[in-house]
């Protein structure tokens, strides 16, 4: 499920990174949501760092899905599907990492979450912040300050009429 050849790397790249988003997704309570779990990373994880919450593993891909029930730990389930097809504001943190663009993966995830809770995002350096909180702002979001390499974005109302949009929607035609 990766093109990482070297252990080391593998390691500090799918394990490491994923922990090092632990404290922020702590702070929310109740399930959390990998959106686009692919490989399982930060999913997997965070269930094995946090054994007494519920992760659940959003994956549209069904080979991704086989993969990742062989590797689930027992507080993390499996669902085929994409972010836009789940039930609205019922997840109390989102997160994703390696998703899509930022401002496309908070549209995907912002939707799932209830009200209170928030979406995690691992972003790069070249990530606009201003871009994702008017898209956040769209979806009864707001971003939080975030420490380097991440976008926290807290739900502050139920999702809007319209939101999710239509699958592929979001990608093809961002929000500005």
């Amino acid at each position: 499920m990766t093109a990482i050849r070297d252990l080391d790397e593998a390691r500090r790249v799918l394990l490491d990174d994923s922990l090092r988003g632990l404290e922020l997704v702590s702070r929310f309570e109740g399930l959390i949501v990998d959106v686009g779990s692919g490989g399982g990373a930060p999913g997997i994880p965070l269930a094995h760092a946090l054994p007494d919450r519920e992760v659940v593993l959003v994956e549209a891909e069904r080979r991704k899905c086989e993969f990742l029930a062989q590797w689930a730990p027992s507080n993390a389930r499996v669902v085929w599907g994409r972010a836009e097809e789940q039930e609205l504001d019922w997840a109390g943190v989102a997160v994703a990492k390696a998703l899509a663009h930022p401002p496309t993966a908070a549209e995907w995830c912002l939707p799932l979450v209830r009200e209170g809770g928030a979406v995690v995002l691992w972003v790069g350096p070249s990530a606009d912040a201003d871009h994702v909180g008017r898209v956040a702002e769209r979806i009864a979001g707001e971003l939080e300050p975030s420490p380097d390499g991440f976008l926290v974005i807290r739900k502050l109302g139920p999702t809007p009429e319209g939101f999710p949009r239509r699958t592929g929607v979001a990608k093809k035609r961002p929000l500005a």
